[in-house]
């Protein structure tokens, strides 16, 4: 288990070796496994349980649990209506404590890809790090395994109460035995489907393909969020400007990207470390994993906006306040 998380955080740059990670706790395997792996791998873990509100005495004695055994801060927040309300009602919640893991597994991911498949036609999996600094280091592990493991490690959990009628308690109890039952492969195809990369929203692609069915002349299209497709003959550009938090980003360069910062950025054509410059900045350390950075497709940061910019690249991108921000 902590080789197989040790190597999901280092191949996909998850965290830096060490680092303070707040592990998001339900009481449950998947968390109670996930919070003492990342204690073994000798990450800095602090455990945190949010209480929504709401399943009443189940709720409480969930909280008490995950104080009790794993030593948690409770955040209370309100309920909501929908799963996924709660869920990034829980991230906002908890963004003040910067790095956060959630146990998120296998299971999980390929439960949600059938979700979307039913609901949307897209096929688009948990992504194992967001932009906001949660992190999803089990999603190469079972729901199985996460019990194994905290049996073989005498780790006591609550169990999983997921609403038998909603539609992911439908889909486990129900769809996914008669998937194993028809084709074994069943699981690793959904798997692998959730790890392919994300398709262009419908609408978007349709854009690109209107604009696309000729070469005579010049057309536009708007894509949203500020962006300009834009052909001319047979040549296709964006133009535009990305927002992000207090940021408006823009720029004529070609190849640059706005991003995360990912452990171990560094600014071309310097050696000081990413994390180093925001530091010495005095960003508070709960904002830093949320800190937007610029860097070339593929390449190094050429900007970090309102602390440094690469050499070379001095006046190349525009950062100007965001007015919604």
């Amino acid at each position: 288990m902590t080789d197989t998380v040790a190597a999901a955080i280092a191949a996909q740059g998850l965290a830096e070796p060490g680092a303070h990670i707040t592990c998001l706790v339900s009481g449950g395997a998947d968390s109670t496994c996930l919070w003492h792996a990342l204690t073994v791998l000798g990450y800095q873990v602090d455990a945190l349980h949010v209480h929504h509100g709401v399943r009443g005495a189940a709720a409480d004695r969930d909280a008490k649990h995950c104080t009790d055994v794993l030593g948690a801060e409770i955040v209370r927040i309100e309920p909501a209506a929908t799963e996924a309300e709660m869920r990034e009602l829980r991230y906002a919640a908890t963004a003040g404590y910067g790095l956060r893991a959630t146990g998120h597994t296998a299971s999980d991911q390929i439960e949600t890809v059938l979700m979307r498949l039913l609901a949307s036609g897209s096929t688009r999996g948990i992504r194992a790090r967001r932009d906001d600094g949660v992190i999803r280091p089990l999603l190469a592990v079972w729901r199985e395994d996460t019990n194994a493991y905290c049996a073989e490690h005498g780790l006591p959990f609550v169990e999983d109460e997921t609403n038998p009628e909603t539609l992911r308690g439908r889909l486990r109890s129900t769809l996914l035995p008669l998937l194993d039952e028809l084709e074994p492969r069943s699981r690793a195809s959904l798997l692998a489907l959730g790890e392919e990369r994300p398709q262009l929203p419908r609408r978007l692609e349709r854009a690109l393909v209107e604009l696309l069915e000729s070469t005579v002349g010049s057309s536009q299209r708007e894509l949203g969020g500020g962006i300009t497709a834009i052909r001319e003959y047979d040549e296709l550009r964006l133009e535009g400007a990305v927002t992000w938090g207090p940021w408006r980003l823009s720029t004529e360069a070609a190849d640059l990207v706005v991003r995360s910062r990912r452990p171990g950025d560094r600014l071309a054509g310097r050696s000081k470390k990413v994390q180093d410059l925001l530091v010495d900045a005095k960003i508070p350390r709960s904002r830093r994993d949320g800190w937007p950075v610029v860097a070339l497709a593929g390449g190094d940061v050429v900007c970090v906006p309102g602390v440094a910019e690469a050499p070379g690249f001095e006046g190349v991108v525009s950062v100007s306040e965001n007015e919604d921000g």
